[in-house]
């Protein structure tokens, strides 16, 4: 019989939207206990997780298990990498992006389960200004709305939407100097993220292909756009067709500097924090084993050709359209000359 595993389950009770009360329990009943023995620390205040991982790593834990939302899972892992012990997440957040990308049970007990196969794998995380992100991180108005998220109190899908909605058409756009391997360059910008993983979370796919094996992140600049473009940019998001949109530009790079004309927010995996002008992000390969899901393969594959087509289909509507107001525009000037004319006769 082989040597039993340690893992440790560490349980954030406030994250997400759903009570934890009866995890413990079920882990009890699911988790494989002649191949594990295990224990359960609930988080007490901001930065516990991260301070209980480190000390479980420094044990020598094997597994350290993150039950809880993006932010759990990033407190847990950053304490993890170039560690032997490895995260495992139970996915209880609002968004779960990492959970999501690596396609893991959205269901508690099936990720639980899932953990009892015990398949680790090695990924990529990246950090921006030292701070560690495994899903994603950037500037501009999604770190700005992860402010306003965190100021907001309440948690979910909701609040996140009312402030994009609240809040995005007065954002105004920033410059900024973009540095990497190939050179600078300078954008107006929307936004910059920097995509280790596919997704933001909740199946917003900002970077649809992107891959944590790679050694290489996925810089996507949204470039100002106006309430017209939205819908557009909004569909493609969701529909992994975020590429085909021409407001958008992307490239791949290890190691990104970018200037901004002023301090100002960042994000990382959603926490937002502020920092000055200057912006360093880069990827670390390989830097961190995670349990994943037997089942299944990462979720960097490309865009359903189905879907391409419905958003260029989208895409095609809205030229038609913008076609059409160009010539209403037209016609009504046309037919203001006529009728000056006309009323001169």
């Amino acid at each position: 019989m082989s040597k039993k595993r340690n893992i440790t389950f560490i349980i954030n009770p406030i994250s997400g939207t759903h009570s934890k009360d009866e995890i413990p329990q079920m882990i009890d009943e699911v988790l494989d206990k002649d191949m594990f023995d295990y224990k359960v620390i609930l988080t007490e205040y901001a930065g516990h997780a991260a301070d209980i991982a480190r000390e479980e790593a420094a044990k020598g834990t094997d597994i350290v298990a993150a039950v809880g939302g993006d932010g759990t899972v990033n407190e847990v892992a950053r304490s993890l990498t170039h560690k032997d012990t490895a995260l495992a997440i139970v996915p209880c957040g609002s968004g779960n992006g990492l959970a999501r990308h690596l396609c893991l049970p959205m269901d508690i007990r099936k990720a639980i389960e899932m953990i009892n196969a015990c398949k680790i794998e090695s990924f990529d995380y990246g950090v921006i200004n030292k701070m560690p992100f495994f899903c994603t991180c950037g500037m501009g108005f999604d770190a700005f709305i992860s402010l306003k998220f965190a100021e907001a109190g309440k948690r979910g899908p909701v609040t996140y939407v009312e402030n994009v909605l609240k809040e995005g058409l007065k954002y105004k756009p920033e410059t900024y100097e973009v540095s990497d391997e190939s050179g600078a360059r300078k954008y107006k910008a929307f936004l910059i993220a920097c995509a280790n993983a596919s997704q933001y979370g909740n199946n917003a796919y900002i970077a649809p292909g992107a891959t944590m094996k790679d050694g290489e992140m996925d810089v996507i600049v949204m470039e100002p756009f106006d309430v017209l473009d939205a819908p557009q940019i909004a569909a493609d998001l969701f529909m992994k067709t975020l590429g085909n949109n021409s407001k958008i530009k992307t490239f791949r790079t290890k190691r990104l500097h970018i200037h901004r004309s002023e301090a100002g927010a960042i994000h990382y995996d959603g926490d937002p924090i502020m920092t000055d002008a200057d912006v360093d992000v880069h990827i670390e390969h390989d830097g961190i084993r995670i349990v994943t899901n037997p089942d299944a393969i990462e979720d960097a594959s490309q865009p359903n050709p189905v879907l391409n087509a419905f958003s260029d289909l989208f895409n095609n509507i809205n030229n038609v359209r913008e076609d059409i107001e160009k010539r209403a525009e037209r016609i009504q000037r046309v037919n203001k000359v006529l009728l000056r004319k006309l009323t001169k006769i």
